[in-house]
């Protein structure tokens, strides 16, 4: 199985049952007046998959790279599609044909060569090379019509396009100074090669459709075979290429070149002079000094390299700063003619004061006017004044019955307070007096209880008068201690 295969099997929701795999690879083209439906949701499902496809690099190519905005028909994409199941896609050329209709698909050669826009609706297509390509994909031009082959042609995936300019676009909001609008094509190619696939690089074709649609299409650049700038934030369109934009691009390709020079000069010194003290440590002097004499080679280019990178770099950061101030200077120029133009328009200080006693007139005049509207007003309304007192009155009369009434309201409530604190009082008085006499007749009790346990006699009396007057005098004191007790 082919990695495009592979790929669309294991990416592409459309082509994971086994059912619809079987209407995919057939030759659905029976199904336009049959089932409309399904023959343009098999159309719209392999634009879907050959256009990831190409986004993703796995497309087949001729060249070294694979290109990820243009995608290359013939026996070769047919044959990279072949499934053991399914055998080859039938009514691939429908589906190319079908997108090329929609401008979804455009012939690479139209698209560079064209001078309008692909978004112009008077832009048309070279038609006889997409009727040829339709001719021989039907049988009619050339060979022999075959079901399983697919006429070969190389087309512009407008989506792919689209998707890697915006990308390139959003980058480039963040430069604000005007040397970092302004590439080289080696920088640019190096800067924006894996824009849209982080794993695959834009390829040489690549690049040229990139470039052509952001200058044609978007209006967003200009560009020649060495230059590339983009368009300010100021402009409405792209400025054209200067020698000044040719010498910054190429200051910066140079500095680049030789910050890519440095690292490499650093190992190798590092590499002889690990090389001379292993030949010093095997006795192997010839070695040791060679190794040596290399080393103060690169060395002394490393330090030159160096020295005209800073030198380089003082330059750019002087030409930095000269097109920022150039552009300030600019801005400054633009804002003296607004103020200009402005101040004309308001006539000058003349001008101005002119207005401003213009209108203190007309506003004293509407004062006047409301002045006597207000006089006509006051002659035309008479006012009782003894009305007035007698609403007067009768309003003071309704405030002091209303407050008359909350203070004794007021009254009431603390007389009702007062009673009923001295009822309470006097509850407690009363349960206090009652109280004290309890303890009042109990006294004489406990006081005779006490006397006459005092005079008891545990001796036998002498007679029997003696003995009932002695239990007659216990039994008073049994009722006195359980008077007391209780």
């Amino acid at each position: 199985m082919s990695e495009l295969l592979t790929f669309i099997l294991d990416h592409e929701e459309a082509f994971r049952s086994r059912g619809r795999l079987s209407s995919l690879y057939s030759d659905f083209r029976v199904q336009l007046n049959t089932n409309p439906d399904g023959y343009y949701a098999n159309v719209s499902a392999w634009k879907k998959a050959l256009s990831d496809a190409a986004r993703a690099g796995v497309i087949p190519a001729r060249g070294v790279s694979n290109d990820l905005l243009t995608i290359r028909t013939g026996e070769e994409l047919s044959r990279a599609l072949a499934s053991k199941e399914w055998g080859r896609p039938m009514a691939l050329g429908a589906v190319i044909q079908d997108a090329v209709a929609k401008r979804e698909m455009i012939p690479l050669k139209d698209f560079l060569t064209s001078k309008t826009s692909i978004y112009n609706r008077s832009w048309n297509i070279s038609p006889w090379q997409v009727i040829s390509w339709g001719l021989r994909q039907l049988g009619v031009l050339g060979e022999l019509g075959n079901q399983e082959k697919l006429a070969g042609g190389n087309f512009v995936v407008v989506a792919n396009v689209e998707a890697t300019a915006n990308a390139v676009l959003q980058h480039m909001s963040l430069r604000n100074s005007k040397v970092d609008l302004v590439y080289s094509r080696a920088a640019f190619a190096r800067g924006f090669a894996h824009v849209l696939n982080p794993t695959r690089s834009l390829s040489p074709v690549d690049l040229n459709v990139l470039l052509m649609y952001l200058a044609r299409d978007k209006h967003e650049i200009s560009f020649d075979s060495k230059t590339i700038k983009f368009k300010a934030t100021n402009e409405t369109i792209p400025s054209p290429i200067t020698h000044q934009d040719a010498t910054i691009a190429s200051l910066r390709d140079l500095i680049s070149s030789l910050n890519a020079q440095l690292p490499p000069l650093t190992v190798r010194i590092a590499t002889l002079d690990a090389e001379a003290r292993a030949a010093v440590a095997s006795k192997s002097m010839t070695t040791a000094r060679s190794a040596l004499r290399s080393k103060k080679l690169a060395e002394a280019t490393l330090a030159r390299r160096t020295d005209t990178l800073a030198q380089l770099e003082d330059v750019f950061s002087k030409i930095e700063a000269a097109a920022d101030q150039v552009e300030i200077v600019r801005v400054m120029e633009a804002s003296a003619s607004v103020l200009r133009g402005l101040h004309k328009e308001v006539g000058g200080v003349e001008g101005v004061e002119g207005v401003v006693d213009a209108l203190k007139e007309e506003m004293g005049r509407v004062d006047e006017v409301s002045g006597i509207i207000n006089e006509v007003g006051q002659e035309g309304t008479v006012i009782d004044e003894a009305e007035v007192d007698q609403e007067f009155e009768a309003l003071e009369k309704a405030e002091r019955q209303k407050k008359e009434k909350a203070e004794k309201e007021e009254r009431e409530k603390r007389e009702n307070e007062e009673a009923e604190k001295t009822r309470r009082r006097l509850a407690e008085l009363e349960e206090q007096e009652k109280e004290q006499r309890r303890e009042t007749s109990e006294e004489p009790v406990r006081e005779e209880t006490s006397q006459s346990l005092s005079s008891m006699s545990f001796e036998k009396p002498e007679n029997p008068m003696s003995a009932n007057s002695g239990r007659q005098q216990e039994q008073r004191t049994e009722k006195s201690s359980e008077l007391l007790l209780a």
